[in-house]
């Protein structure tokens, strides 16, 4: 697979500034338009593509088979920068990445809204979780919703392991603390990773602390972790996936002919195949439900 070297370089948010500064070579541009005279690197390098995606989808092992075979059907060749969704979009916005894959609904948003982004889809979706030790010593089994284990976790003040790097898991854990009541950051008890999930996940293990994950990443790597999943099913933990491609009205150099066919590839009959069943034959299920085509207001 050709994103191995590249995955294994930006496996977490902690290096996602060096991802960026690595990948400005490839970026379809690092500045306005360009004057008549300048060389476009979209034009020089067609068939590259940069996709700037979210470390979930990493970490899971859904890019592991989603990219050789979208390279393989279009002859496209893909380099990939998983870092945080907030890093993602800050891509997207700059002009250095082609096309995005994330998880943060209103931020995407707004950035389609702010006129950098644009074709946004739905492509997936899964669910997160509220992992920690299988002997919950805040007792949070017990909580009905994410907004009640929370608060079951600051007031007993066990360990609690934030991502702490804008991603989009960030974004809805912050979401909730905000539903608690509760302002985590600056206790003793709070801790900030500023890893991507599967890094955050063996440091909670570690710690045998308490941490949220979405289900893929966790189920993926459930073997070599010593926690549990304690609290699911709370509707406002559902995790929604959307592609995007940078606007090439905002930034000329963009590769816009490929990002268009990633973003098809996705929502089309094979890489949504792909995508329904993707972890089936590992872990018995799928790790996301594929989506394209359906209301966003109609997933549960």
């Amino acid at each position: 697979m050709r994103t191995t070297a590249i995955k294994k370089r930006f496996h977490s948010a902690h290096f996602g500034v060096i991802a960026v500064a690595a990948l400005l070579t490839f970026s379809a541009c690092s500045g306005p338009a360009p004057s008549s005279g300048a060389t476009d690197p979209a034009a020089s390098n067609p068939k590259t593509l940069i996709l700037a995606t979210t470390t979930s989808t990493q970490d899971s092992g859904l890019l592991d088979e989603l990219v050789p075979a979208f390279e393989s059907a279009s002859g496209y060749q893909v380099k990939t920068v998983a870092v945080g969704t907030g890093q993602a979009l800050k891509m997207g916005e700059e002009g250095n990445a082609d096309v995005l894959l994330v998880h943060a609904p209103a931020a995407e948003k707004a950035l389609a809204d702010a006129g950098f982004a644009v074709d946004r889809k739905l492509v997936m979706h899964n669910y997160f979780l509220i992992v920690g030790p299988g002997a919950d010593p805040a007792g949070i089994a017990s909580a009905k919703t994410a907004s009640e284990a929370f608060t079951k976790i600051a007031n007993s003040k066990s360990t609690f392991v934030a991502r702490g790097d804008g991603s989009g898991t960030e974004t809805k854990e912050l979401a909730i603390w905000k539903t608690a009541g509760i302002t985590p950051k600056g206790q003793a008890w709070y801790l900030q990773s500023g890893q991507g999930m599967g890094a955050t996940l063996q440091i909670t293990s570690e710690k045998q602390g308490y941490t949220l994950t979405d289900d893929a990443t966790f189920l993926a790597n459930s073997a070599n972790l010593k926690l549990t999943s304690l609290v699911k099913g709370d509707p406002f933990l559902l995790n929604v996936y959307h592609v995007m491609s940078v606007n090439p009205a905002k930034w000329p150099k963009v590769n816009s002919v490929a990002a268009t066919a990633f973003s098809d590839y996705l929502v089309s009959a094979d890489g949504q195949k792909l995508i329904a069943g993707f972890g089936k034959a590992k872990y018995g299920k799928a790790l996301f439900t594929a989506d394209a085509g359906k209301a966003e207001d109609a997933l549960k």
